[in-house]
Parts: C-alpha cells; structure tokens; sequence
C-alpha cells in the first residue's frame, strides 16, 4: 500500500538555495512520516539562478545585481537537498523507531531531481526536474497533488507546457487538459519569476492555486508573532529545542552560525552576529533587515507550502478556506480557483484580528511538534521522547443537521506517553458559513453539544474544532474537524 492510500496527501517540493528553504527542507524531512513525496527538485528563482555553465550573461532589471551576471546566488555543485537527505539518515534508525512510516533515505533520493535553474524564468527547454513532475501528473493516479513552489514556478511550468506540446493535439486533448488540471494543486509563495503570470493562469486558468505568502514563518516573522510566542524566536529556545539536537538540528540556520549558501553572498549577512545594520553595510553588505543577536531564528518562509498537508486533524489540505497550521485562505480574483493566504482574516478570542492571525494562531502548535521530532531524531527509546495524543470522535467528522437541531459530539483521547491530556472544543468560525457563533455546551470536556441556528440555510456548514493537548515538558496538541453541513 502506498502513502497515498494510506491518505498521506501527494506533494512534489521545488526549492532553490535560500537558507529558508534548507530549514523548511529540514522541517519537512521530520514530517515525511505524513507525506507522499513524488519530488524534491532543485529550482531557479529572481534570488537564485545557477547559469548555464557556458558563461552566458543575464539581467533583468529591478533585481539586487546592477549588471549582468553568468549565475547569482548559487554554489558550485549546489546540494543542500542531498545535504538535509544525508543528515536524515543519520537519524532515521531512530525516527523509525517512532513511527516506522517515515521513508527511507534511499527512496528520498531516488526523487530529488535539477529543475529548470539555468536562469530566472527559463522554462525554454525540459530537465529531469520539469519531467519528473509531468510524469507524476500523468501516472493515472487521481489523487491531488500538492505542487509546493519555494522558488520560482518555472519548472512547473516547463511541466505543464511538456504536457501541452504532447498532447494537444490528441482528439482527447480537453479530458487530458482538464484531468491535469484537477489533479493538480499550485501552492506558491508569492510569484517569484514571471512564469505563473505568463503562462500558467493563462494556459492553465482551472488549475487551484494557493498563494501562501505570509510573514508569519519568514525573516520578518518578529513583526506578526503573538507576544506570548516572542519566546519560540529566541537563541535560548532554539538553542534548546532546535540547534543542538543531533544532525539535523545542526543543520538547520540560525542567526551568526558562521555559514553562508554561497560564499561571499552580498546579500547574505546572516552568518554573522555583533555587528550592526551600518556596520555590515559598510563591509559590503546589501542590509535589507536589521541584525539580530547570535542564535536566534532566521527564517523558514516557504513552510507555509506545507503545513497544511500534514496529518495533525485539521484537514487543512481539503481545501483552502479550511484553515490549518499554514493558514487559512480567501477567494481572490485573479482565476477561478485561486486563493490567498494573506488575504484571509481570521479574529481572536477577545475580538481582534492581529495581522496574519489564521498563521500565527497555530505557530507554538508547529514549532512544539518540530522540536519533538528532533528528539525523536535523537533517541532510540521510544519512552525517551513525547508523541501527539490520539483521537477520535463520534459520531463521525463529517455530519448533516437541520436548522435548529441539536448535535451532540464525543471525543476519545489517549496518549502513547501516558500523560494527562485536556481537551477543548471551539468553532472556528471563519471556515465555516453559518453566519454568527454558536454556544457549545461542553467546550472543555470529552462530550459537546451545540445547537444549529434556527435560520441557518441548506449547504451552510459548522466548522467545530476539537484540540487534545498533553501535560509534557513540551506540549502536543492532535486536532479534529467536524463540519456539520446543514440540510
């Protein structure tokens, strides 16, 4: 049985050389365990593009070179995938020990492929990166896939116009095209290259595209983080949760850590600590964010891509207005099913809406797990670490209810540790469509009872969210959905 029967959902990664995207690779090699991975491709970007290796020159205007240049941003013999691959397994003798679905290092690098890097945008010609993704969409499997672009979107796009050029002229060619399309799933952090504008939402408009640009989990993540969170940023926190926690914590980047992607980067100042904004400008430097003090957190911006697809039981992959650790998202009107992550608001218990509220809601949620399974990375006793409680409600996740009924719901909860667990039921309002809150009686307790409004209409759902939460040192939280969709 493969992940993908087993619900894991489907994700192909394109990433390019940012340090962000070495942490989030890192952060997604912990979580492979709730995954199905078809693809880790190495990908160009407007940041970082490796050139053709002929010596040809490229510019474009707006961008942090002044003059034209044979590549930017990318190390010779580049392989930061291999590198968090390596480091993976180092460890996964001791992840598989808590939970054995995590996958071999051998199958993660069977699918690690060079995308479309020569140049920004280029998208002229296939690479086994570009391949490997038009395969995947046409291997006869409906399930979705989720195709997270960290970088630019040319390889994906390269993809997509492969599929195109052979296809197009198939008397089948709409069932192909919309097969293709249904199957697919664009998670973007922002647009950085032109491809998406110009060839994707034109050629490809029935494609679901989800924009999850935030700064939540990015390099200006301090200026959304909720107060109480200020402490998961810290050196001490990462220090202790993070960075010195086997091969794969030590991997990951964090303020003056001594490292840079690419030697001599100008652009790049983050290896080091002590000195300040003028001074670094001063050495050559391009300071486009203010220094922070040695070992505290950089960024990890494209985690965004993934957080929603993973198993925690908050179905946020379903569909984007559900919401999850990656956020919530709102329509926008650039295609038919294109959405936004930044666009959506979602409000805090005391009215407010803080900016980037359906991210940052769930960030100690997110990073607690991810300081977990570094410990789990390091320990080969399965009682030496802490795992997320177990849940289950009745009558079910899925429910139909007429205006003005009565629902009643039980959770069961139990915990592999043996620790005390507290639940905690809540509606997530947003997510849902029934206009207003709704009481739940119960909200604390293992059994809840909520009432449907009166003038709720057909088709209006009730998002209800249901959290188990163990006593540990570090604290895991497993969630549950229910939607009551009214009849």
């Amino acid at each position: 049985m493969t992940g993908a029967e087993r619900g894991r959902p489907r994700t192909i990664v394109t990433a390019d050389p940012e340090l962000d995207d070495l942490n989030s690779m890192i952060r997604l090699l912990l979580h492979s365990n709730e995954l199905t991975i078809d693809g880790l491709v190495y990908a160009s970007s407007r940041f970082h593009w490796r050139g053709d290796g002929a010596g040809t020159t490229f510019f474009l205007p707006d961008r942090e070179y002044d003059e034209p240049q044979t590549s930017w941003r990318w190390a010779a013999g580049e392989r930061f995938i291999e590198d968090a691959i390596d480091a993976y397994a180092l460890v996964h003798p001791n992840l598989i020990v808590h939970d054995p679905g995590y996958p071999s290092p051998e199958a993660l690098r069977s699918v690690v492929r060079e995308g479309n890097v020569a140049f920004e945008g280029d998208m002229s010609a296939d690479t086994p990166g570009s391949r490997l993704i038009a395969d995947v969409l046409l291997d006869g499997d409906d399930a979705p896939v989720h195709l997270q672009n960290w970088a630019g979107t040319s390889t994906v796009a390269r993809a997509l116009r492969s599929i195109e050029e052979a296809h197009s002229a198939a008397e089948n060619w709409p069932e192909i095209k919309a097969a293709v399309s249904r199957k697919s799933i664009v998670l973007k952090f922002a647009s950085q290259d032109g491809t998406y504008d110009d060839y994707i939402r034109p050629t490809w408009p029935d494609i679901r595209v989800i924009d999850v640009a935030t700064m939540a989990w990015g390099y200006l993540a301090r200026r959304v983080a909720l107060p109480h969170d200020a402490e998961l940023l810290t050196a001490a926190w990462m220090r202790d949760n993070i960075t010195e926690h086997g091969p794969l914590g030590a991997l990951y980047r964090v303020w003056g850590d001594g490292r840079q992607m690419v030697p001599g980067d100008i652009t790049d100042f983050f290896h080091l600590s002590g000195l300040s904004r003028d001074e670094l400008t001063e050495a050559g430097f391009r300071v486009w964010t203010d220094p922070r003090p040695s070992g505290e957190w950089i960024s990890e911006g494209d985690t965004t891509n993934m957080l929603n697809l993973l198993g925690n039981g908050l179905r946020g992959h379903e569909h984007p207005s559900f919401g999850g650790w990656g956020g919530r998202a709102q329509r926008v009107d650039e295609g038919p099913d294109t959405w936004s992550v930044a666009a959506a608001r979602d409000e805090a218990s005391d009215g407010s809406a803080p900016d980037e509220y359906s991210v940052t809601r769930w960030f100690a949620a997110a990073q607690r797990a991810f300081a977990a399974r570094l410990r789990w990375s390091v320990s080969a006793d399965y009682r030496a670490a802490n795992h997320a409680p177990t849940l289950s409600v009745s009558p079910g996740l899925d429910l139909t209810a007429a205006p003005g009924s009565r629902v009643v719901l039980r959770a069961t909860a139990d915990d592999p540790d043996g620790d005390a667990v507290t639940l905690h039921w809540w509606q997530y309002r947003e997510a849902g469509t029934v206009p207003g809150a709704v009481e739940l009686d119960g909200a604390d307790g293992a059994e809840v009872a909520v009432i449907l409004p009166a003038d709720a209409v057909s088709g209006q759902t009730l998002h209800l969210i249901v959290e188990a939460t163990d006593d540990a040192e570090l604290p895991l939280t497993t969630y549950r959905r229910v939607i009551v969709t009214v009849l």
